[in-house]
Parts: structure tokens; sequence; C-alpha cells
């Protein structure tokens, strides 16, 4: 809603501000439904690639299949993506492209923007599919569901919640700092104990984080934005909201998981 629609309703009334507020609401819930949406989309190409991945990677034929492990053989297309230095392309592909759009989203199109999401979506999916490698199917099937009530349940709480989450989210941002200084220093340590712990304070600080960014997400829409605003402020917000998703999904999935024989 414009301005002088807002400008207006102060003019006209108590009737007319809250004729004013309705379209306010219904325009808010337009964008939110547009953030779920992409974020949605974007979940959904993840989980394509990685399984479409996973089945040109792995046979279950040993004429065909190199052995990388007890029960797992691997195809060609499988032995180049996991076992030589492309490897580390495919892990940090995603990082890259989160920090194309984190700063080049103001100079960008919405299109592009979508794009560039998107692209970042199918990177994830290529890297996450090692995951089809290490768990069975029925343990990820059962982190996803548990990591999307757990997800609705917190956004919907960060939408509808009248207190200020923002000191929550900084408190919650400098944890995530320190969990990423210690899954580094891990990488050296190779500790079991101590990468099960990192698993639970990953799910709670990205927890948080997720009624957090959906309450700052909500605070981002102004009824005045143009499409081209508009979009790029909902595609950003799914790529946060993204990024919590995932992140919760992995730590139960480490935390919970049945590995393959």
């Amino acid at each position: 809603m414009s301005d002088f629609d807002r400008n207006a309703s102060t003019r006209w009334g108590q009737g007319a501000t809250r004729a004013g507020r309705a379209e306010i609401d219904q325009g808010l819930r337009s964008y939110m439904l547009g953030v779920y949406n992409n974020m949605v989309v974007g979940l959904a190409l993840t989980g394509a690639v990685a399984l479409g991945v996973h089945m040109l990677a792995v046979t279950t034929d040993p004429a065909l299949g190199v052995p990388a492990g007890r029960h797992l053989l691997l195809t060609s297309f499988g032995v180049t993506l996991y076992t030589t230095p492309l490897k580390w392309v495919v892990m940090l592909a995603p990082l890259a492209f989160v920090f194309f759009f984190s700063f080049r989203i103001n100079q960008i199109s919405a299109s592009a923007a979508r794009g560039v999401f998107l692209a970042f979506a199918a990177a994830m999916g290529l890297s996450m599919s090692t995951i089809l490698l290490v768990y069975t199917g029925t343990s990820v099937a059962n982190a996803f569901f548990v990591t999307a009530a757990a997800f609705g349940g917190l956004s919907l709480y960060g939408y509808t919640t009248r207190r200020d989450l923002g000191p929550m989210g900084a408190f919650m941002v400098m944890g995530l700092f320190g969990l990423v200084i210690a899954m580094l220093v891990n990488l050296f340590l190779q500790s079991t104990g101590f990468q099960f712990a990192l698993s639970i304070l990953s799910v709670l600080i990205f927890s948080g984080l997720t009624a957090w960014d959906t309450q700052a997400i909500k605070e981002m829409y102004y009824a005045s934005d143009d499409y081209e605003t508009a979009t790029k402020k909902s595609v950003a917000g799914a790529l946060r909201l993204y990024l919590d998703f995932i992140n919760i999904f992995q730590s139960l999935l480490y935390l919970t998981g049945t590995q393959n024989d």
C-alpha cells in the first residue's frame, strides 16, 4: 500500500484505518508466503539434486563399481566427485554462492537473485549428496520430518510473538561465531565427543535463529516496496530460513542418524 493510502486512512478516520491495516496485513501475508515458497522450492531442489547425484554416483553392480567402503560401490562419476580434488569444489561451492549473494544482492535484479538462490540450492544438493553415502534413507527421512516440525513451530513463534527477539538473536549470532571456530578446531582434533556436543549446540543456536530470522524478515516488509525490492527481500529471507533449516537438519541427523553398514 502506498504512502498516499496511509495518509488518507489517517484523515478518513478509524474505519479507513482498519481497512488500511487489513490491506497491510494481506500484503504482509503475501510477502511471507513468498519467502516460504522460495525456501520450499530451494529445499525441494536440494533434495532432488542430492538424490539424483547419489543415484549416479553409486551402483550395486560389482562389475561397474569401484569399492569405496565395506558395502559401497562408486561409479566412475562417484569416484571423480568424492575422491578427487573436485570434492573440495563441491564442498565450498555453496559458501561461494552465499558470499556472492550477500555482497551483490543490491546490484542484481530480482530475477537474478532468485536464479542465484536456486543455483545455490542445487550446489548445496550436490554437496549434501554425501549424506546418503553415510546414513540410511530412513534416518535421513526421520531427521527431515523432525526438522520440518520443529522449524514450523519455531518460525510460527517468530512470526506471531510480540516479544522483541533482537537481544536473543544477537546472542545467537555470537554463539554462531563461537560454533564456527569450535568446528574449525575440531577439524584438527577429530573428536567424536566434541562433535556430538557441537551438534547439540548447533541445534539450539539455529533453533533460536529460526525464530529471530522470521521476526526480522517480517519486519523487513514495507507496503510501499516496489516489485523488485519486495522480491529481493523475499529471496534474501528465504536464504536465511533455508540455512537455518539445513543446519538443524544436519545436526539432528548427526545426533540421531543410523549409519550405513
